[in-house]
């Protein structure tokens, strides 16, 4: 034994249950006994300090109950899961408010590590990883409640932009959605099949869509995001260092009393053509983006969050970062176009007649999409050279209410004010 604890835990000790009875003990004394120390096998260690990080990335919580709805302002996840919703005619509002009831009794429930009330599987809960549970209303939602006039104004689908979209109807609209985060993707799949069978006979489930970021530990200086072109995706992002998330994220309530502390969520799915994308060189995409692939620094810096000049010439005159480009097309010309991003990649199996079938889950929260998003979705349909290599194939926009109290339910302002 003298010789083994020199060398970590046999990989025999593990299987036999040495490792349980250890950790049963007291983890934090174990994974400190062993510090640096562990088994793969009789030959080799592992870092103990992973297996104490995983273990905490597993245990780690976001609340559900507050004056907010989680999954928002929540550092994003590494997995995500988006499915709407249409509500089945003929169903009562006393049913649709038992969906949201329901709902939001297992969010509170799986979010803390629990199994929902009729979970069959509660073991699958027990390691949320930041779990969070994001519930929204789509336009439909408030003419099959019969209370239209409680509608938000600027709750509609978006406008045509017909020089770019391709959009289809099994990635589009609906009446409700349920946005699932966490940083493993085992318990969003549980918690996405606990909601989504809860409500047959009141819902039916329209379309659901998985992205992923990068996995939680990968990368600790906490840099910004890269999609599958390769770029460095969501630079000029807001931070509640320098604007107010009140005014650019949350309803004040003017419009509607019941949702003062809600937002809306835009979300696209955005078609990356790979296979075209990598036919032109590095230089070409840079000018496309305006930023350069290695740092995400723009063509006229050295470091990503360097400020772009876009008055910048070259030698010879022309644009240093070109009019066209991504980032002089969508940057925020005032206050009221700012919006907080947090997009999700999509690689999924290839359809039909595809090599590859790649892209982005744009989504973006404001307090309104018609003052902010519209405008800047204008100027990057009219001339954006991603385009080229860009084609949106879906789009929704859905109303996310306020925060539930302890007891309550998401969506009960709209029932009751």
């Amino acid at each position: 034994m003298a010789d083994q604890t020199s060398r970590g835990l046999s990989r025999r000790s593990v299987l036999t249950g040495g490792v349980a009875a250890v950790v049963g003990g007291g983890a934090a004394g174990a994974l400190a006994g062993y510090a640096g120390r562990g088994v793969l096998d009789d030959d080799k260690t592992v870092d103990w300090k992973t297996v104490a990080d995983s273990r905490v990335v597993g245990s780690a919580t976001e609340p559900f109950h507050g004056d907010r709805q989680s999954g928002v302002t929540t550092a994003p996840q590494s997995h995500a899961a988006f499915v709407a919703f249409d509500i089945v005619p003929g169903a009562t509002r006393t049913e649709v408010q038992g969906v949201l009831r329901a709902w939001s009794q297992d969010a509170a429930r799986l979010t803390q590590g629990h199994g929902g009330l009729a979970d069959l599987e509660p073991e699958l809960a027990e390691d949320p990883a930041r779990l969070t549970v994001t519930i929204g209303l789509g336009p439909g939602f408030f003419d099959a409640v019969g209370m239209p006039d409680r509608k938000p104004d600027w709750l509609e689908q978006l406008p045509a932009f017909p020089q770019i979209d391709q959009l289809e109807d099994r990635w589009s609209e609906g009446d409700l959605l349920l946005q699932i985060c966490a940083d493993d993707p085992l318990i969003v799949s549980h918690a996405a099949r606990i909601l989504a069978s809860g409500v047959r006979g009141v819902a039916q489930q329209k379309w659901s869509q998985r992205g992923f970021r990068k996995a939680v530990g990968t990368d600790p200086s906490g840099r910004t995001q890269r999609n599958l072109f390769g770029q460095i995706d969501g630079t000029v992002n807001p931070t509640e260092d320098e604007v107010d998330f009140d005014q650019i994220l949350y309803s004040d309530g003017a419009d509607q009393r019941w949702m003062r502390g809600g937002s809306a969520l835009v979300l696209r799915r955005i078609r990356m053509t790979m296979d075209t994308w990598e036919e032109i060189d590095r230089t070409s995409r840079e000018l496309s983006v305006g930023r350069t692939l290695d740092t995400g620094a723009p063509l006229t810096g050295t470091a990503e969050h360097d400020p772009a000049d876009f008055e910048a010439v070259d030698e010879v005159g022309l644009p240093v970062i070109p009019p066209e480009s991504h980032i002089a097309r969508a940057r925020q010309r005032d206050r009221g176009e700012a919006m907080l991003r947090r997009p999700y990649n999509y690689d999924d199996p290839p359809e039909a007649g595809e090599i590859s079938n790649t892209g982005l889950l744009f989504t973006a929260y404001m307090a309104d999409p018609v003052r902010t998003y519209i405008p800047v979705q204008q100027r990057l349909a009219e001339q954006d050279a991603l385009n080229t290599w860009t084609i949106p194939i879906g789009s929704a926009v859905f109303a996310i209410p306020p925060g539930a109290p302890e007891g309550g339910y998401v969506g009960q302002q709209l029932f009751e004010g």
